[in-house]
């Protein structure tokens, strides 16, 4: 597995755990099955392998982490935007449920 490059630059090891644990938590009191989580962290693990990179920046596995919780939660999907993307504002927040909104229109 390719190091996670941090923020800060720092580089670890990856944890597939620390992403169970993030999904977990936004999907908390949610009707999500564990083995959901389980198989969008196993797939975020084989794109990561797949890539051939060596170092991936911690930014691309939120953005993974992000896309797998829209399709599976939308209400996980809000939560777990609202601290990765750290909104300024409830304006940053309304926009990202508008964009979510017209997206869910576009797929029934």
């Amino acid at each position: 597995m390719p190091l996670v490059v941090k923020k800060d630059d720092r580089r670890e090891s990856f944890d597939r755990m620390k992403i169970l644990s993030g999904l977990k938590k936004a999907c908390s009191k949610r009707p999500v099955p564990i083995e959901t989580l389980e198989a969008a962290v196993d797939r975020i693990e084989r794109q990561l392998e797949e890539s051939g990179e060596k170092e991936i920046p911690s930014t691309r596995i939120g953005d993974a982490v992000m896309a797998a919780l829209r399709d599976i939660d939308e209400v996980a999907y809000v939560r777990f935007a609202s601290v990765y993307r750290s909104f300024r504002d409830v304006n940053e927040l309304m926009a990202e449920l508008k964009s979510l909104v017209e997206d869910r229109g576009g797929r029934r």
